[in-house]
């Protein structure tokens, strides 16, 4: 048995891995960011002992889809669930920078459409133009 127990411990840390990668690239990783450190701590942990355990409860029985691995089997999708919803929470309450970047893209076309009709544009303004040094281009 201390073989099934390291082979279970290392299903526990690829769970862990697994869990995470699944979470940060279906609810994103920005929101996963924003979300507290507990919360990913707990709903983590908890997906990764569940499908060990589930694993355990299918070895132990008789038949691989015994009521023991399903209810773990069920646990683990509970807690995955729950990884949904946090990271809709933390879409949902996060606050938005595009009402932000949006207003100051409007202040800066207000502002250099009303500059480009008042001020000349001399070559040296434009950041395009070829510099004197170089000659003109023909």
């Amino acid at each position: 048995m201390p073989i099934l127990r390291l082979a279970y411990a290392a299903q526990f840390l690829i769970a862990l891995i697994a869990v995470f990668v699944l979470w940060s690239q279906v609810g994103g990783q920005s929101h996963l960011d924003l979300m507290p450190w507990y919360l990913k701590l707990a709903l983590g942990l908890g997906g990764a002992f569940t499908a060990v355990k589930a694993t355990a409860a299918a070895v132990a029985g008789e038949r691989a889809w015994n009521a023991h691995s399903l209810r773990w089997l069920g646990l683990m999708l509970a807690l995955l669930l729950a990884c949904g919803l946090a990271s809709y929470y933390a879409h949902m309450s996060e606050e938005s920078d595009q009402d932000q970047q949006q207003e100051s893209a409007l202040t800066s076309q207000a502002h250099w459409g009303a500059q480009r009709f008042t001020e000349p544009v001399s070559a040296s303004r434009v950041p395009w133009a070829w510099p004197r040094s170089c000659g003109s281009v023909r």
